[in-house]
């Protein structure tokens, strides 16, 4: 593991190696998710054309005209789904300033309430939208998707041997319809505006983000203090969500992190990918070994924000505080 001046670097290639580099990738990993939370992950075998492809395509939306953009609003998406314009979402009650579109699995909605889809979070379970003007994103979302998935899964098998448990543990709670979520996100440089996304703890399981090269921006607690983590060529920063805490009651740790707007006259893209399993999962506790259940600090217990075991009360009880003109729009009872 290379120490940065902010967060821990880990290579992937080690798993291709010997089994103890497989064991030194695993005791890294544990030590960077217990103590920071954060980590630059390099070795992830994705080719430096793919990323510079995800970022010019990222640029070629956000350069659509407003009305191809708007065409496609949240608004019109009861899955909170599709283009979210400047100041459309919260974080904590206040303005997050970015442009973003978000895109999950596309799949067909399902009819809430029928028998086997009781909860009000199957909402979320719907197609996306597309824009007609730009018809090279769908492919190429979805197969940037994909390789995130597969780099997710073989993070949480690791995550699982580290800390005692089957290599396949999680497995079952994304086996079948997984609801991870792609956003593309711009910020806008703005003088006047300090909080590009305010702070929070991602609620997830675990989070990919690749940021445009050369665009400081996010910054992660630690110790009390916000420390600046700068993109790395090539490197996806991930950070573990609110149910990897509570799967291991606290021992591994989400951890709070903010993005401040970049100056006015430049912008910033980032792409994060948020992995997750079905809407109905629940995500196992395990059984940490005595050495490490020791150290195992509990859950963040925060009245204002309830861990939910199943992971679509969780997700739903995000997007109804962010969202609030999708909520008013379609869901004005769960206001």
């Amino acid at each position: 593991m290379t120490l940065t001046a902010t967060l821990p670097i880990l290579d992937l290639n080690l798993l291709n190696g010997t089994p103890a580099d497989a064991e030194r990738f695993r005791a890294e990993l544990l030590k960077a998710t217990h103590e920071v939370g954060f980590f630059y992950l390099v070795g992830h075998g994705i080719p430096d054309e793919d990323f510079d492809s995800m970022i010019d395509l990222a640029k070629q939306f956000f350069a659509l005209p407003e009305k191809d953009k708007l065409a496609i609003e949240n608004t019109y998406s009861p899955h909170f789904r599709g283009y979210t314009r400047i100041g459309g979402e919260l974080t904590l009650g206040q303005t997050d300033w970015r442009e973003q579109i978000d895109i999950g699995a596309e799949r067909p909605a399902v009819a809430v309430g029928t028998p086997g889809f009781e909860d009000d979070f199957w909402h979320l379970e719907g197609p996306n939208l597309w824009p007609s003007a730009l018809p090279e994103l769908q492919p190429a979302t979805q197969a940037w998707m994909e390789r995130l998935s597969a780099i997710s899964l073989r993070l949480l098998s690791e995550w699982a041997q580290a800390l005692g448990s089957p290599a396949d543990v999680f497995e079952p709670a994304f086996s079948t319809s997984p609801s991870s979520l792609l956003k593309i996100v711009r910020y806008p440089g703005a003088d006047d505006q300090s909080q590009g996304v305010g702070a929070h703890k991602d609620l997830g399981v675990l989070t990919l983000l690749y940021v445009e090269e050369g665009k400081d921006g996010l910054q992660v607690e630690k110790d009390g203090q916000w420390i600046d983590a700068p993109p790395i060529p090539r490197a996806f920063v991930v950070n573990i969500g609110e149910l990897l805490e509570s799967a291991t009651d606290g021992y591994l740790k989400a951890t709070l992190h903010r993005v401040e707007s970049p100056a006015g006259g430049s912008d910033r893209i980032s792409i994060p990918f948020f992995y997750a399993p079905a809407l109905d999962a629940t995500i196992p506790k395990l059984e940490l070994p005595a050495s490490l259940a020791a150290e195992a600090a509990g859950v963040t217990r925060d009245p204002n924000n309830e861990i939910h075991p199943v992971y679509g009360r969780n997700w739903l009880k995000s997007r109804l505080r962010a969202h609030p003109n999708v909520v008013e729009a379609h869901f004005p009872h769960l206001a």
